[in-house]
Parts: C-alpha cells; sequence; structure tokens
C-alpha cells in the first residue's frame, strides 16, 4: 500500500508543478491555489509512504516520478522541444525508478 502512496504523490508532484506553469508565476490566482493544493496533496502522500517504506527508497522514486512527469508534460502539454540527448537521460531515470522498485525489500 506504500507504494500506492508513492506513486500518487509522485503524480500530485506533476500535477503542482504543471499548475506552477499555468500560474504564470503566481499571478493567476486559480492555478495557484492548484499548486499549493497539489503540494500538499504530494507532501502528504510522501509522509504516509515513508512510514513504512525507507527515505532512501521513496525519495529518490518520489522526484523521479516527478521529473519524468514534468518532462512528459512538457513535452506533451507545453510542445517543449527536447533533442535525443535529454531524453537518454530520462530514460536512465525511468530505468533507476524501476530498478529501485525491483531491489527494495518493500
Amino acid at each position: 500500500m506504500s507504494w500506492i502512496f508513492l506513486v500518487i504523490a509522485g503524480l500530485c508532484e506533476v500535477f503542482w508543478s504543471t499548475m506552477m506553469k499555468l500560474s504564470n508565476g503566481f499571478s493567476n490566482l486559480w492555478f495557484s491555489v492548484l499548486t499549493v493544493i497539489g503540494m500538499i496533496a504530494s507532501f502528504a502522500g510522501l509522509i504516509i509512504a515513508t512510514k513504512h517504506l525507507p527515505l532512501s527508497i521513496a525519495y529518490p522514486v518520489w522526484t523521479g516520478i516527478g521529473a519524468v512527469g514534468a518532462v512528459v508534460v512538457g513535452i506533451f502539454c507545453f510542445h517543449e522541444n527536447l533533442n535525443w540527448q535529454p531524453l537518454i537521460f530520462v530514460a536512465f531515470l525511468i530505468i533507476g525508478i524501476i530498478g529501485i522498485k525491483l531491489t527494495s525489500a518493500e
């Protein structure tokens, strides 16, 4: 169950970073409020996950999901162009997240 909370927390990380972009430097109140709500939800999920998962496992997975998700949102929603070199390192992040999950005792 902790892994489920961790994945949800990571997805909330993607949500709040997307809302932060849409807030236009916190000048749009609605998106600014959604940013803060997403941050709270993301941290809450991480807090719940770390009750049963080691911090050394939970934190890198949480940030990795957020980082990969932000790249995906940037490419598909904001039409950001990335050449193939950064995408190789995003692939390394994905491999790392999967590797942490597969090798953790939890």
